[in-house]
């Protein structure tokens, strides 16, 4: 049956109700998303066998999420992944964050758009299920200008796509790099590691970084290193070899930057599970996409079932801006102007080989 559904799902920390959202396509894939941090819950997709699996970590319950935990499913904004020294100058004033990641800034800060209650309403038709998730963040909010409007729309398509819209627009000059946190599991187990999946990013050149996990501003060649994704290989196949980049990532942590088609969409990676035969595939408008693997998993945070996540058993693809950007004009631009139009599309497809 093809609908999406709405209840209910507690409370956020001021009160505010939240509500979990389902959306169904006729082919069995099924997304849940929760008005708190336009979280992705949820993801049931179909393997080779035709039997559905829930292929993201996360929660049964609204409190996992309201509890510490690293950006399962989230929205994340203002600014995605991090800033050096928590500041940036634009336009002649330099503007200071919160520090949430040593002295840098990460995801937003202390309370970034995964920790704050969007304003939810369902949109789109019977066939094409979709919901749209608005917030208005205040001038000054974690230290960034500008009253930013933003809105993020989630759309499940007949296609086995979820496709996500985002747009925005600022009084002020400002900076934005928006982004989905999706840990994915393809096995659709949550227990195994997710080294054994068989991965393709589309990019020569990713962004290395310093110990603190800034980019150095190098966009290196990454033939013959460990990087090379350019043709499929599984992730165990090279996570472990000695390479400064590896140890500083403790694994992948890393921006890549994208061989892009034009302004459009254009492929970005592909992860394949070889046993239960799912396939992810990842398109962006975006020039960069972080590849993690999970490496700061350590078995302390309790998931779905009962399951314990412990090392590497997610995996992100975080189409984004650089890190780092308004630190480095040598980098695409993450500058949105006052009065222009932001707009930026991921798709995540499914299909089975």
């Amino acid at each position: 049956m093809k609908a999406i559904h709405k209840q209910q799902w507690g409370t956020g920390e001021s009160g505010e109700p939240v509500f979990l959202f389902t959306l169904r396509n006729s082919n069995g894939v099924e997304a849940r998303i929760t008005s708190y941090g336009g979280r992705l819950v949820n993801l049931f997709a179909p393997d080779r066998e035709g039997n559905s699996g829930d292929i993201v970590l996360g929660f049964d319950s609204l409190q996992g999420y309201l509890a510490k935990n690293p950006y399962f499913g989230a929205l994340v904004g203002r600014y995605a992944n991090r800033i050096a020294d928590a500041k940036f100058q634009l336009n002649g004033t330099t503007y200071t964050l919160s520090r949430n990641a040593g002295q840098n800034s990460l995801h937003g800060g202390a309370v970034g758009f995964d920790k704050k209650v969007w304003n939810a309403q369902e949109i789109g038709s019977v066939d094409e299920p979709a919901l749209e998730l608005r917030y208005l963040s205040v001038d000054g909010e974690e230290g960034y200008p500008g009253n930013l409007s933003v809105t993020v729309r989630y759309t499940l398509a007949e296609s086995n796509e979820l496709r996500l819209d985002y747009d925005a627009t600022t009084d002020k000059d400002t900076v934005l790099n928006l982004t989905n946190h999706s840990y994915f599991d393809l096995s659709g187990k949550a227990t195994g590691k997710i080294v054994n999946s068989i991965v393709t990013i589309h990019a020569s050149r990713f962004t290395p970084v310093d110990k603190h996990q800034i980019p150095t501003g190098e966009l290196r060649p990454v033939e013959a290193t460990p990087f090379d994704f350019r043709k499929p290989a599984k992730i165990s196949s090279r996570i472990d070899d000695p390479d400064e980049q590896l140890a500083i990532g403790i694994g992948y942590d890393h921006n890549y930057v994208l061989d892009r088609n034009g302004d459009g969409l254009s492929p970005a990676a592909r992860a394949f599970d070889e046993q239960s035969g799912r396939v992810l595939e990842v398109l962006t408008t975006q020039p960069g996409l972080q590849f993690y693997t999970g490496n700061h998993l350590d078995g302390s945070v309790t998931g779905k079932g009962g399951v314990v996540y412990g090392f590497r058993t997610g995996m992100c693809f975080e189409t984004q801006h650089f890190p780092d950007s308004p630190n480095h004009p040598e980098f695409p631009s993450s500058e949105l102007k006052s009065g222009a139009q932001y707009h930026g599309t991921t798709v995540f497809k499914f299909t089975t080989d």
